[in-house]
Protein backbone atom coordinates (compact mmCIF):
# COMPACT_ATOMS: atom_id res chain seq x y z
CA UNK A 1 0.00 0.00 0.00
CA UNK A 2 1.38 3.39 -1.03
CA UNK A 3 1.12 6.20 1.55
CA UNK A 4 1.95 9.73 0.63
CA UNK A 5 4.15 11.94 2.75
CA UNK A 6 1.15 14.12 3.62
CA UNK A 7 -0.74 11.05 4.85
CA UNK A 8 2.24 10.00 6.97
CA UNK A 9 2.38 13.49 8.48
CA UNK A 10 -1.35 13.32 9.22
CA UNK A 11 -1.01 9.94 10.94
CA UNK A 12 1.95 11.12 13.02
CA UNK A 13 0.07 14.23 14.09
CA UNK A 14 -2.94 12.12 15.07
CA UNK A 15 -0.80 9.75 17.15
CA UNK A 16 1.00 12.61 18.85
CA UNK A 17 -2.31 14.30 19.48
CA UNK A 18 -3.57 11.18 21.27
CA UNK A 19 -0.47 10.43 23.32
CA UNK A 20 1.60 13.50 24.06
CA UNK A 21 -0.50 16.43 25.22
CA UNK A 22 -1.42 15.03 28.65
CA UNK A 23 -0.11 18.21 30.16
CA UNK A 24 -2.21 20.37 27.89
CA UNK A 25 -5.28 18.20 28.46
CA UNK A 26 -4.88 18.49 32.23
CA UNK A 27 -4.11 22.15 32.01
CA UNK A 28 -7.36 22.69 30.11
CA UNK A 29 -9.21 21.54 33.24
CA UNK A 30 -7.73 24.29 35.38
CA UNK A 31 -10.42 26.82 36.31
CA UNK A 32 -9.76 30.52 36.65
CA UNK A 33 -10.54 30.44 40.37
CA UNK A 34 -10.19 28.05 43.29
CA UNK A 35 -12.25 27.61 46.44
CA UNK A 36 -10.69 27.54 49.88
CA UNK A 37 -12.24 26.81 53.28
CA UNK A 38 -10.70 29.67 55.22
CA UNK A 39 -10.70 29.91 59.00
CA UNK A 40 -11.67 33.56 59.48
CA UNK A 41 -12.36 33.48 63.22
CA UNK A 42 -12.39 30.82 65.94
CA UNK A 43 -14.95 28.15 65.04
CA UNK A 44 -15.77 29.91 61.77
CA UNK A 45 -14.68 28.40 58.46
CA UNK A 46 -15.95 30.18 55.34
CA UNK A 47 -15.64 29.01 51.74
CA UNK A 48 -14.03 31.77 49.69
CA UNK A 49 -13.00 31.98 46.05
CA UNK A 50 -9.70 33.34 44.73
CA UNK A 51 -8.04 33.58 41.32
CA UNK A 52 -5.54 30.77 40.76
CA UNK A 53 -2.08 32.37 40.60
CA UNK A 54 0.17 31.86 37.60
CA UNK A 55 2.15 28.66 37.99
CA UNK A 56 5.80 29.66 38.07
CA UNK A 57 8.80 27.70 36.82
CA UNK A 58 9.35 26.20 40.30
CA UNK A 59 5.70 25.67 41.25
CA UNK A 60 3.25 22.78 41.27
CA UNK A 61 -0.52 23.22 41.05
CA UNK A 62 -2.50 20.38 42.59
CA UNK A 63 -6.20 19.58 42.29
CA UNK A 64 -7.09 18.49 45.81
CA UNK A 65 -8.76 15.10 46.22
CA UNK A 66 -8.89 14.86 50.00
CA UNK A 67 -7.34 15.78 53.33
CA UNK A 68 -7.48 14.40 56.84
CA UNK A 69 -8.63 16.60 59.73
CA UNK A 70 -5.80 16.68 62.26
CA UNK A 71 -6.04 17.43 65.97
CA UNK A 72 -3.84 20.44 65.25
CA UNK A 73 -6.49 21.72 62.82
CA UNK A 74 -9.11 21.34 65.54
CA UNK A 75 -7.00 23.21 68.10
CA UNK A 76 -6.48 26.06 65.62
CA UNK A 77 -10.20 26.05 64.74
CA UNK A 78 -11.21 26.24 68.40
CA UNK A 79 -8.97 29.08 69.55
CA UNK A 80 -6.18 30.09 67.14
CA UNK A 81 -3.31 29.07 69.46
CA UNK A 82 -0.82 29.71 66.65
CA UNK A 83 -2.12 33.22 65.94
CA UNK A 84 -2.40 32.65 62.18
CA UNK A 85 -6.04 33.53 61.42
CA UNK A 86 -7.02 34.05 58.62
CA UNK A 87 -5.69 30.74 57.37
CA UNK A 88 -6.65 27.85 55.11
CA UNK A 89 -6.02 24.75 57.19
CA UNK A 90 -5.35 21.16 56.11
CA UNK A 91 -1.91 19.53 56.04
CA UNK A 92 -2.82 15.84 55.62
CA UNK A 93 -3.79 16.33 52.00
CA UNK A 94 -3.31 14.75 48.62
CA UNK A 95 -4.32 15.37 45.04
CA UNK A 96 -3.39 15.27 41.38
CA UNK A 97 -0.84 17.50 39.68
CA UNK A 98 -2.57 19.60 37.03
CA UNK A 99 0.25 22.02 36.19
CA UNK A 100 4.00 21.77 36.66
CA UNK A 101 6.71 24.42 36.45
CA UNK A 102 9.39 23.71 33.85
CA UNK A 103 12.13 23.43 36.48
CA UNK A 104 10.38 20.66 38.43
CA UNK A 105 11.78 17.34 37.21
CA UNK A 106 11.68 15.10 40.30
CA UNK A 107 10.08 14.86 43.74
CA UNK A 108 12.02 15.20 46.99
CA UNK A 109 13.02 11.52 46.87
CA UNK A 110 14.41 11.93 43.35
CA UNK A 111 11.54 10.16 41.59
CA UNK A 112 10.37 11.52 38.21
CA UNK A 113 7.34 13.78 38.46
CA UNK A 114 4.77 14.77 35.84
CA UNK A 115 1.30 16.17 35.34
CA UNK A 116 -1.26 13.57 36.37
CA UNK A 117 0.80 12.17 39.26
CA UNK A 118 -0.73 11.83 42.72
CA UNK A 119 1.21 13.85 45.28
CA UNK A 120 1.52 14.66 48.99
CA UNK A 121 3.48 17.41 50.72
CA UNK A 122 5.83 17.29 53.70
CA UNK A 123 7.58 19.91 55.81
CA UNK A 124 8.99 23.22 54.59
CA UNK A 125 12.43 23.92 56.06
CA UNK A 126 14.27 27.24 56.03
CA UNK A 127 17.68 25.86 55.03
CA UNK A 128 19.43 28.50 57.11
CA UNK A 129 19.07 27.72 60.83
CA UNK A 130 21.53 25.62 62.86
CA UNK A 131 19.55 22.38 62.40
CA UNK A 132 19.09 22.82 58.64
CA UNK A 133 22.79 23.54 58.16
CA UNK A 134 24.22 21.00 60.59
CA UNK A 135 21.56 18.32 61.09
CA UNK A 136 19.85 17.95 57.69
CA UNK A 137 18.17 14.66 58.71
CA UNK A 138 16.36 16.49 61.53
CA UNK A 139 14.53 19.21 59.61
CA UNK A 140 11.52 18.59 61.86
CA UNK A 141 13.51 20.71 64.34
CA UNK A 142 14.03 23.61 61.93
CA UNK A 143 13.59 26.89 63.81
CA UNK A 144 11.34 28.24 61.07
CA UNK A 145 9.69 25.00 59.98
CA UNK A 146 6.51 25.40 57.99
CA UNK A 147 3.83 23.14 56.60
CA UNK A 148 1.15 23.70 54.00
CA UNK A 149 -2.06 24.18 55.94
CA UNK A 150 -0.58 26.32 58.72
CA UNK A 151 0.52 29.30 56.64
CA UNK A 152 -1.29 32.62 57.22
CA UNK A 153 -3.32 33.84 54.24
CA UNK A 154 -1.60 35.81 51.50
CA UNK A 155 -3.29 37.34 48.46
CA UNK A 156 -0.13 36.58 46.44
CA UNK A 157 -0.76 32.87 46.96
CA UNK A 158 -4.09 32.10 48.64
CA UNK A 159 -3.75 28.35 47.95
CA UNK A 160 -1.52 27.27 50.84
CA UNK A 161 -3.76 24.75 52.65
CA UNK A 162 -5.28 21.43 51.60
CA UNK A 163 -8.79 22.43 52.73
CA UNK A 164 -9.35 23.79 49.24
CA UNK A 165 -10.11 22.80 45.67
CA UNK A 166 -6.48 23.49 44.66
CA UNK A 167 -3.09 23.83 46.33
CA UNK A 168 -0.12 25.73 44.89
CA UNK A 169 3.19 24.28 46.04
CA UNK A 170 5.53 27.22 45.85
CA UNK A 171 8.49 28.60 47.69
CA UNK A 172 11.93 27.64 48.92
CA UNK A 173 12.23 24.52 51.06
CA UNK A 174 8.98 22.82 49.97
CA UNK A 175 9.08 19.02 49.97
CA UNK A 176 6.71 16.69 48.14
CA UNK A 177 6.39 13.08 47.06
CA UNK A 178 4.76 11.15 44.22
CA UNK A 179 2.43 8.47 45.66
CA UNK A 180 0.75 6.93 42.63
CA UNK A 181 0.60 3.42 44.10
CA UNK A 182 -1.43 4.45 47.16
CA UNK A 183 -5.21 4.86 47.09
CA UNK A 184 -6.98 7.97 48.36
CA UNK A 185 -7.56 6.69 51.89
CA UNK A 186 -3.95 5.61 52.25
CA UNK A 187 -2.76 8.94 50.95
CA UNK A 188 -5.00 10.86 53.40
CA UNK A 189 -3.53 8.78 56.25
CA UNK A 190 0.09 9.17 55.12
CA UNK A 191 0.96 12.34 57.04
CA UNK A 192 -0.60 10.98 60.23
CA UNK A 193 1.24 7.70 59.77
CA UNK A 194 4.49 9.62 59.29
CA UNK A 195 4.10 11.12 62.78
CA UNK A 196 4.01 7.56 64.14
CA UNK A 197 6.82 6.24 61.95
CA UNK A 198 9.00 9.09 63.23
CA UNK A 199 7.99 8.30 66.82
CA UNK A 200 9.02 4.67 66.33
CA UNK A 201 12.36 5.85 64.94
CA UNK A 202 12.85 7.94 68.08
CA UNK A 203 11.82 5.01 70.28
CA UNK A 204 14.25 2.71 68.50
CA UNK A 205 17.15 4.87 69.67
CA UNK A 206 16.60 3.34 73.14
CA UNK A 207 17.11 -0.23 71.88
CA UNK A 208 14.05 -1.39 73.81
CA UNK A 209 11.69 -2.40 71.00
CA UNK A 210 11.91 -5.79 69.33
CA UNK A 211 9.75 -8.80 68.49
CA UNK A 212 9.60 -9.80 72.16
CA UNK A 213 8.76 -6.36 73.58
CA UNK A 214 5.59 -5.60 75.50
CA UNK A 215 4.56 -2.11 74.38
CA UNK A 216 1.81 0.16 75.72
CA UNK A 217 -0.06 2.82 73.75
CA UNK A 218 -1.97 5.30 75.92
CA UNK A 219 -4.63 7.33 74.11
CA UNK A 220 -6.43 5.83 71.13
CA UNK A 221 -7.27 8.80 68.98
CA UNK A 222 -6.04 8.63 65.39
CA UNK A 223 -2.42 9.01 66.49
CA UNK A 224 -2.60 6.19 69.04
CA UNK A 225 -4.44 3.85 66.70
CA UNK A 226 -2.02 4.43 63.85
CA UNK A 227 0.82 3.96 66.35
CA UNK A 228 -0.57 0.50 67.06
CA UNK A 229 -0.64 -0.20 63.31
CA UNK A 230 2.97 0.91 62.88
CA UNK A 231 4.10 -1.24 65.80
CA UNK A 232 2.29 -4.28 64.41
CA UNK A 233 3.83 -3.76 60.97
CA UNK A 234 7.23 -3.50 62.69
CA UNK A 235 6.77 -6.89 64.37
CA UNK A 236 5.66 -5.97 67.89
CA UNK A 237 3.35 -8.80 68.89
CA UNK A 238 2.02 -7.75 72.29
CA UNK A 239 0.52 -4.28 72.52
CA UNK A 240 -1.43 -2.97 75.50
CA UNK A 241 -3.88 -0.16 74.66
CA UNK A 242 -5.58 2.24 77.07
CA UNK A 243 -8.49 4.59 76.33
CA UNK A 244 -12.01 5.33 77.53
CA UNK A 245 -14.01 5.13 74.30
CA UNK A 246 -15.47 1.71 73.40
CA UNK A 247 -15.26 2.17 69.61
CA UNK A 248 -11.60 3.14 69.88
CA UNK A 249 -10.81 0.17 72.11
CA UNK A 250 -12.58 -2.12 69.65
CA UNK A 251 -10.60 -0.63 66.77
CA UNK A 252 -7.39 -1.15 68.73
CA UNK A 253 -8.22 -4.86 68.90
CA UNK A 254 -8.87 -4.98 65.16
CA UNK A 255 -5.51 -3.34 64.52
CA UNK A 256 -3.69 -5.89 66.64
CA UNK A 257 -3.69 -4.86 70.32
CA UNK A 258 -3.65 -7.94 72.58
CA UNK A 259 -4.74 -6.25 75.81
CA UNK A 260 -7.17 -3.32 75.96
CA UNK A 261 -8.09 -1.38 79.09
CA UNK A 262 -10.91 1.13 79.51
CA UNK A 263 -10.02 3.74 82.11
CA UNK A 264 -13.76 4.43 82.45
CA UNK A 265 -14.34 0.85 83.56
CA UNK A 266 -11.09 0.32 85.43
CA UNK A 267 -11.09 3.63 87.27
CA UNK A 268 -8.29 2.89 89.73
CA UNK A 269 -4.77 3.57 88.52
CA UNK A 270 -3.50 0.83 90.80
CA UNK A 271 -5.87 -1.69 89.22
CA UNK A 272 -4.88 -0.61 85.70
CA UNK A 273 -1.21 -0.98 86.61
CA UNK A 274 -1.89 -4.50 87.89
CA UNK A 275 -3.57 -5.44 84.59
CA UNK A 276 -0.65 -4.03 82.62
CA UNK A 277 1.87 -5.89 84.76
CA UNK A 278 -0.07 -9.14 84.37
CA UNK A 279 0.15 -8.72 80.59
CA UNK A 280 3.82 -7.74 80.72
CA UNK A 281 5.85 -10.35 82.57
CA UNK A 282 4.62 -9.19 85.97
CA UNK A 283 6.84 -6.10 85.91
CA UNK A 284 5.39 -3.62 83.42
CA UNK A 285 5.85 -2.85 79.75
CA UNK A 286 9.22 -2.49 78.09
CA UNK A 287 8.15 0.68 76.32
CA UNK A 288 5.18 3.07 76.22
CA UNK A 289 3.89 5.67 73.76
CA UNK A 290 2.01 8.54 75.38
CA UNK A 291 -0.50 9.83 72.80
CA UNK A 292 -3.25 11.51 74.82
CA UNK A 293 -2.27 15.17 75.03
CA UNK A 294 -4.04 15.14 78.42
CA UNK A 295 -1.83 16.07 81.40
CA UNK A 296 -3.86 14.00 83.88
CA UNK A 297 -3.32 10.89 81.76
CA UNK A 298 0.27 11.68 80.86
CA UNK A 299 1.41 11.58 84.47
CA UNK A 300 0.11 8.00 84.85
CA UNK A 301 2.21 6.46 82.11
CA UNK A 302 5.37 6.10 84.20
CA UNK A 303 3.52 3.67 86.46
CA UNK A 304 3.00 1.20 83.62
CA UNK A 305 6.68 0.96 82.63
CA UNK A 306 9.13 -1.57 84.07
CA UNK A 307 12.45 -0.57 85.57
CA UNK A 308 14.89 0.07 82.74
CA UNK A 309 12.04 0.57 80.27
CA UNK A 310 11.31 3.53 78.04
CA UNK A 311 8.71 6.04 76.97
CA UNK A 312 8.05 8.26 73.96
CA UNK A 313 6.01 11.40 74.56
CA UNK A 314 4.14 12.30 71.38
CA UNK A 315 0.83 13.65 72.69
CA UNK A 316 1.60 17.31 73.19
CA UNK A 317 1.79 18.96 69.79
CA UNK A 318 0.14 22.01 71.35
CA UNK A 319 0.47 23.40 74.86
CA UNK A 320 -2.23 21.53 76.79
CA UNK A 321 -0.78 22.27 80.22
CA UNK A 322 1.47 20.65 82.78
CA UNK A 323 1.50 17.65 85.08
CA UNK A 324 3.47 16.77 88.19
CA UNK A 325 5.44 13.61 88.82
CA UNK A 326 8.02 12.65 91.39
CA UNK A 327 11.21 12.27 89.33
CA UNK A 328 12.77 9.96 91.92
CA UNK A 329 10.08 7.30 91.54
CA UNK A 330 8.98 8.03 87.96
CA UNK A 331 12.36 8.33 86.28
CA UNK A 332 15.55 7.95 88.31
CA UNK A 333 14.75 4.93 90.47
CA UNK A 334 13.39 3.09 87.42
CA UNK A 335 16.07 4.51 85.09
CA UNK A 336 13.49 5.26 82.42
CA UNK A 337 14.69 6.08 78.88
CA UNK A 338 12.58 9.04 77.74
CA UNK A 339 12.42 10.45 74.21
CA UNK A 340 10.24 13.14 72.75
CA UNK A 341 8.89 13.09 69.20
CA UNK A 342 8.09 16.18 67.14
CA UNK A 343 6.16 15.52 63.90
CA UNK A 344 8.62 14.22 61.20
CA UNK A 345 11.31 15.09 58.67
CA UNK A 346 10.87 14.79 54.93
CA UNK A 347 13.12 11.74 54.88
CA UNK A 348 10.54 9.88 57.02
CA UNK A 349 8.07 9.94 54.11
CA UNK A 350 9.56 7.12 51.98
CA UNK A 351 9.63 4.91 55.10
CA UNK A 352 6.00 5.77 55.79
CA UNK A 353 4.99 4.87 52.24
CA UNK A 354 6.67 1.51 52.81
CA UNK A 355 4.70 1.12 56.06
CA UNK A 356 1.41 1.71 54.24
CA UNK A 357 2.32 -0.94 51.67
CA UNK A 358 3.31 -3.31 54.49
CA UNK A 359 0.02 -2.66 56.32
CA UNK A 360 -1.79 -3.55 53.10
CA UNK A 361 0.23 -6.77 52.77
CA UNK A 362 -0.47 -7.72 56.39
CA UNK A 363 -4.18 -6.86 56.12
CA UNK A 364 -3.92 -4.34 58.96
CA UNK A 365 -7.27 -2.52 58.52
CA UNK A 366 -5.83 0.97 58.87
CA UNK A 367 -8.22 2.45 56.28
CA UNK A 368 -11.16 1.62 58.57
CA UNK A 369 -9.97 4.48 60.78
CA UNK A 370 -11.64 6.88 58.32
CA UNK A 371 -15.20 6.96 59.63
CA UNK A 372 -16.55 10.29 58.33
CA UNK A 373 -15.99 12.39 55.21
CA UNK A 374 -17.23 15.92 54.51
CA UNK A 375 -17.27 18.26 51.50
CA UNK A 376 -15.53 21.63 51.54
CA UNK A 377 -18.57 23.60 52.67
CA UNK A 378 -19.14 21.39 55.72
CA UNK A 379 -15.79 21.63 57.45
CA UNK A 380 -17.26 23.36 60.51
CA UNK A 381 -19.44 20.28 60.93
CA UNK A 382 -16.37 18.08 60.42
CA UNK A 383 -14.61 19.88 63.28
CA UNK A 384 -17.63 19.43 65.53
CA UNK A 385 -17.74 15.70 64.79
CA UNK A 386 -14.04 15.48 65.59
CA UNK A 387 -14.41 17.35 68.89
CA UNK A 388 -17.38 15.22 69.97
CA UNK A 389 -15.46 12.00 69.19
CA UNK A 390 -18.38 10.66 67.18
CA UNK A 391 -15.93 9.11 64.75
CA UNK A 392 -12.26 8.20 64.63
CA UNK A 393 -10.61 9.82 61.63
CA UNK A 394 -12.47 12.64 59.92
CA UNK A 395 -11.58 13.72 56.39
CA UNK A 396 -12.45 16.30 53.78
CA UNK A 397 -13.05 14.66 50.41
CA UNK A 398 -13.50 16.80 47.31
CA UNK A 399 -16.79 16.36 45.47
Amino acid sequence: MNISSSQVESIVRKILGETSPAKSASSAKIPATAKVAMLTAPKKIEVKEFPIPTVGDNDILVKVEGCGVCGTDVHEWKGDPFGIIPVTLGHEGTGEIVALGKNIKADTAGNPIKVGDKIVTSVISCGECFVCRNKPANTNLCDKQGVFGLIPHSDANPLTGWFASHLLISGKGSTYFVVNDLDLKERMLLELACVCVHALKRANTTGLINFNSKVLVQGLGPVGLVMISVLRAAGVNHIVAIDGTPKRLEMAKKLGAKTVISFKEVTSLEERVNIVKKAANGVGVDFAFQCTGAPMAAKDIYEYIRRGGGMCEMGFFVNNGEYTVNPHFAMCNKEINIVGSWDYSADDYPTTMAFLRQAREMNIPIKELITHTFPLDQLNEAMEVNVSQQGIKICYVAE
